[in-house]
């Protein structure tokens, strides 16, 4: 049986990047393109602290402020362990790789293709939509966390998704101010994966947690209206290239940050 789950998580990890492979192999510009952003250089201090701060201040926000409904204090404990199975996968490595492979598919070839059809707020709505449902076969698997959620109820059930909202939307804003870097989306979602697993916090503070989140990314969105709902900030960019101008993987316009 280990085996088997073994097989299949690998098999779910690394699928969204064999779904980019298909669209680009004939596509030297868009390889090029996902490679630049691949590389790594300078992405600002500002962002780079957020990307790695956001999901751990948040969380430990959140524990705090459950104090106040009587939830404990063991919940800035270490836990000293995982609240899943990956059969014989290593489950750090699993949180890891989770993150990394997915995102070399959504933000490598995924947003980007979106934006085509919609702005971002609107893109991210629909990002955070295709990623709940992804996620959706684990609440059937026994010994994972979103199996776990299933049988709380509704509401913890609920929450997932409009973490997604949050979490999308606070990637996109880091993704575009740093000229599309998929480095940046790597930092976050590693992070967050991480975050999430480290503390002994209860689910009802998760709770919490997405209500803060959704706060600051109601926040971000409405101090950069031009970035959620304006110009295809992609499409600025390689306006700017075929002008002379700095190419794909260079900071955004002012008014798209």
């Amino acid at each position: 049986m280990q085996v088997w789950t073994a097989a299949l998580g690998v098999s779910g990890l690394v699928a969204p990047v064999f779904v980019v492979v298909f669209p680009v192999r004939h596509r030297p510009d868009l390889r090029a393109d996902i490679l630049r952003r691949l590389l790594p250089r300078r992405i600002g201090a500002c962002h780079t602290g957020a990307a790695l701060l956001l999901p751990v201040a948040s969380i430990l926000a959140a524990q705090a402020i459950s104090l106040a409904f009587g939830y404990g204090p063991e919940q800035f404990q270490l836990r000293g362990g995982i609240t899943f199975s990956a059969g014989l996968l290593p489950m750090w490595s699993t949180l890891i790789g989770a993150a990394v492979f997915e995102e070399l598919a959504w933000h490598s070839y995924g947003t980007d293709a979106l934006l085509r059809r919609m702005p971002v707020f609107t893109a991210s709505l629909v990002s955070a939509l295709i990623w709940a449902l992804w996620h959706l076969p684990l609440g059937f698997i026994q010994g994972y966390y979103r199996q776990e959620v299933i049988e709380m109820g509704w509401v913890h059930v609920l929450n997932f998704p409009l973490s997604m909202v949050a979490f999308v939307i606070l990637m996109n804003w880091l993704y575009f101010s740093t000229g599309r870097s998929i480095l940046i989306a790597f930092l976050f979602h590693v992070t967050a994966n991480l975050a999430n697993e480290l503390f002994r916090t209860d689910p009802d503070t998760k709770i919490i947690q997405t209500i803060l989140l959704l706060i600051v990314a109601g926040i971000v969105v409405a101090t950069k209206r031009e970035l959620f709902f304006g110009r295809n900030p992609r499409r600025v960019d390689q306006q700017r290239k075929a002008s002379g101008g700095p190419g794909p993987g260079t900071p955004l316009p002012t008014t798209l940050r």
